[in-house]
């Protein structure tokens, strides 16, 4: 496998910002334009990850090419564009701001880091932003996903992005990565922020049904540990906002295809609260950091839908953690404790650069 090449470096230059150490914030991604042709090449790309779907690739990419991708684009987009807004995806708009607000918490507490998202399918892509971190002279990144619950799915998969990327390249960073924060306390607070707050503007309901994103079932047969991470998720809040197990309902969501996925699922459960006499519900997506067309489109407008009628009568739901402050802090946090022992809080050394660039010239190097 040919390495890709390096970007020109001059000995003795300081890096952009003088930071050596970067964050790599990383979400799912998202389609370029709420249109057939982008949710086709996004679609290609994030149902062809084998992460993703297990199924051996040759039945696979028959069925993705000769069926879903002749089909989904379509439906699909005319989904992306009920939620679509004047700065593009919510799910880019949230992340984006997300990762900035990140970077002003970390700078407020004296580091000095470059802090950008990348999304694993769709744009920017890790790889693309890996390249810039070392066009910048960064030498640490701290790759941080956007998922509390670990999953092959999707943790695993942002990782496989940055292993293939340093497959390619010749000069690596040092790089770690954060695997889950699913019972981190700020995190569990912000989620109880959000209710109690939601509560105090608009009365609580009979129900909290906290819905997570679903996957295949076997994948907890399979040593997965996602299925555990998010009841304890929904256990640890429902702790926080002192409310008895015959007060909340954890559900999985977004099933695709016809295998058994985890269960109980979202939509078929709220049908099944209104048909026995559940009249109010609020609902929470605790596995989504920002908001998307999965909280959007599925669950405050299809599963909204669905429960009224069925005889429910209120439907609310409670927005994911996007901006709020607690969340940027806790994530803030849980980057502070990753990066401990890296230099973040001082600007490089000219002196010593300088000195670096003179001797590695009088050895003979031409920059």
């Amino acid at each position: 496998m040919p390495f890709s090449a390096e970007p020109a470096y001059t000995h003795g230059a300081a890096p952009a910002d003088g930071a050596r150490t970067a964050v790599l914030y990383c979400n799912l991604g998202t389609p370029d334009a709420p249109t057939a042709p982008a949710l086709r090449a996004y679609l290609a790309e994030f149902l062809s990850d084998q992460r993703v779907v297990e199924i051996p690739r040759p039945i696979w990419w028959l069925i993705l090419h000769g069926i879903i991708l002749r089909v989904r684009p379509k439906k699909s987009a005319a989904k992306y564009a009920s939620i679509w807004t004047p700065e593009g995806s919510p799910l880019r708009v949230w992340t984006d701001k997300q990762s900035r607000l990140l970077a002003q918490s970390l700078a407020d507490r004296g580091h000095r880091l470059q802090v950008r998202y990348a999304m694993r399918y769709g744009s920017p892509s890790i790889a693309s932003q890996l390249d810039e971190f070392k066009k910048l002279g960064v030498e640490r990144v701290l790759i941080v996903p956007a998922y509390p619950q670990y999953s092959a799915t999707t943790t695993a998969s942002v990782f496989d992005a940055v292993y293939a990327w340093s497959q390619k390249a010749r000069r690596l960073h040092e790089l770690r990565f954060v695997n889950h924060y699913h019972d981190e306390g700020g995190y569990i607070e912000a989620l109880a922020h959000s209710v109690r707050s939601h509560w105090q503007a608009h009365g609580q309901a009979e129900q909290l049904v906290m819905s997570f994103h679903g996957v295949p079932a076997r994948t907890l047969e399979l040593g997965d540990p996602y299925h555990c991470e998010c009841y304890k998720t929904a256990r640890l809040l429902a702790q926080s906002l002192g409310l008895s197990k015959d007060r909340y309902k954890v559900t999985f969501q977004s099933r695709f295809g016809k295998a058994k996925w985890l269960e109980p699922y979202t939509e078929p459960t709220l049908v099944a609260m209104a048909q026995a006499g559940t009249r109010s519900v609020d609902v929470i997506c605790p596995g989504f950091t920002a908001d998307c067309l999965e909280t959007l489109e599925e669950i405050q407008d299809e599963a909204r839908q669905a429960f009224l009628m069925a005889g429910g009568e209120r439907f609310q739901y409670i927005a994911c953690l996007n901006d709020q402050a607690g969340w940027i802090e806790s994530l803030a946090d849980i980057c502070e404790r990753h990066l401990a022992g890296w230099a973040t809080q001082q600007g490089p050394d000219l002196q010593a650069l300088a000195r670096s660039r003179d001797e590695a010239l009088a050895i003979g190097a031409k920059r």
